[in-house]
């Protein structure tokens, strides 16, 4: 039996792949900041994208990026010497000394020794032009290459950093991670817009096309909170970071076939206060960490892509959210004087326009809206002591977007729940559910953030499609 001795074979190649150093580490910040700075006159060598090019008679500058900050290393090179096919947005490897810079602009640049142009660019067909700050709205025509502008490269760095920031709230509060399922039977928000799931069999002569792959009718996810609760019910504090589909159709600025969902369920709890509490901490804690530790990215989103939002954002976040019972909200609104399109009247869901001006009326401060009447909301919201004429559930709206979170108490008296999936004719289909309250029951509750609306209110961009990588939504599924 062979004997191993010193490292591992693992921790070899993990030293290999990170020796590889970065544009953010050559100059000591980027998003999380620079973990390895490397000294003047060491030599180095660096790999990306060409970003800028200056060409003079004996000297040639390159700007140089690797996805690792929004900055570039800028490149010294002899002209006579540079390969004739490097152009903006060509990718290179380029290896030389670090040398101090004469430039305010960067504290380092590298000289040159060789240039290799791992593959060119035609610039004549690229469709992103070299010096022209291209729009949100030109970057999406083009999916497959927009993550090579500027704008939508620090939006994929601040998507990631706020959802690492969402995994940290939850670790550090002690809330346990759970995968559920994309493929479901159950319709958790009962509202019916559903993408259903069939096989598709590669034997045209088998003659089972178009049958049930599964025991019964499946859908895409639209929610896994059901499945959530299970969890709950036996570890405590869940959460999970999943995809949910709506078959909605509509192609506003605000919807999504495909996102991302944030889904919380918090045990022992008949309070919608501690749903509350842990929503304003979690959306404060998440929004502070992302802007303090990605100052470069937030810069360019605050001045390029919409400025000085993130001034707006940390004013309301200085004062506590709002709280306001549905009830109230109506009569707000009745009060207001204001046109709308939708009249508010009791039993009829808050519209975009009703939910925009709350906000507003509140000091474009983030409002919780709670105790809606029990019409508006799922079965296994709880009911309050009203005659069931309104349920334990709550809202989160924040300015620029509306509706972030939704949240409620859920049902786990057993009594009462049977009698909900009854006037439904659902009691059968949800017996796994009712088990829950058979067994071991707990008083519970929990919620759901949208993380791409999150995005649209942490970083101002008025179209959700642009805080997602391949946005998919009615008529439009690309790539």
């Amino acid at each position: 039996m062979p004997v191993y001795r010193g490292t591992s074979i693992f921790m070899q190649a993990t030293r290999r792949l990170s020796t590889k150093p970065f544009v953010k580490d050559i100059l000591g910040g980027g998003s999380g900041g620079g973990e390895r700075h490397l000294t003047v006159e060491a030599r180095t060598f660096v790999t990306g994208w060409v970003k800028g090019i200056r060409k003079y008679k004996d000297v040639t500058f390159l700007d140089v990026n690797d996805g690792s900050t929004v900055k570039s290393l800028q490149v010294v090179a002899s002209t006579t010497s540079l390969p004739k096919n490097v152009g903006f947005g060509a990718s290179v490897h380029i290896e030389g000394t670090l040398k101090e810079s004469e430039s305010a602009k960067q504290k380092c640049e590298l000289e040159a020794s060789s240039i290799h142009v791992v593959g060119d660019c035609d610039n004549t067909a690229y469709p992103f032009k070299h010096k022209t700050r291209h729009t949100l709205e030109h970057a999406r025509q083009f999916l497959h290459l927009r993550s090579r502008t500027n704008a939508f490269a620090a939006l994929l760095r601040l998507r990631h950093a706020a959802m690492m920031s969402f995994h940290s709230f939850f670790a550090r509060e002690g809330f346990l991670n759970v995968h559920t399922p994309v493929l479901t039977s159950n319709d958790c928000e009962g509202a019916g817009d559903l993408f259903t799931v069939k096989s598709i069999d590669g034997n045209p002569d088998s003659g089972n096309e178009g049958q049930d792959f599964f025991d019964k009718q499946t859908y895409l996810t639209v929610s896994g909170q059901l499945h959530l609760e299970t969890v709950c019910c036996s570890h405590g504090r869940v959460y999970t970071f999943n995809p949910a589909f709506r078959a909605e159709n509509s192609r506003s600025r605000r919807h999504l076939a495909e996102f991302y969902m944030i889904e919380a369920e918090i045990p022992f709890t008949k309070d919608i206060s501690d749903l509350t509490n842990c929503m304003e901490s979690l959306i404060r804690s998440v929004t502070e960490e992302v802007y303090s530790k990605n100052e470069d990215d937030m810069q360019l989103f605050n001045e390029y892509v919409a400025k000085g939002h993130k001034e707006t954002i940390e004013e309301c976040l200085r004062q506590p959210f709002i709280v306001m019972s549905y009830e109230e909200a109506l009569n707000i609104l009745r009060n207001s004087n204001q046109s709308w399109n939708f009249q508010p009247e009791w039993g009829e869901d808050l519209q975009s326009e009703h939910e925009k001006y709350l906000v507003m009326h509140c000091g474009n401060r983030p409002v919780f809206v709670v105790d809606y009447p029990s019409s508006l909301k799922a079965f296994y919201a709880k009911s309050n002591d009203d005659q069931n004429q309104t349920v334990s559930a709550v809202d989160l709206l924040v300015p620029g977007v509306g509706e972030l979170i939704g949240g409620s108490l859920r049902e786990h008296r057993l009594e009462v729940l049977q009698q909900k999936l009854a006037s439904l004719g659902l009691e059968k289909d949800y017996q796994w559910y009712l088990d829950l309250r058979r067994f071991g029951s707990i008083p519970h509750g929990g919620f759901g953030v949208g993380f791409e609306r999150f995005l649209v209110f942490l970083l101002g961009i008025e179209n959700i499609r642009d805080v997602i990588p391949f946005p998919r939504y009615t008529g439009s599924c690309v790539l």
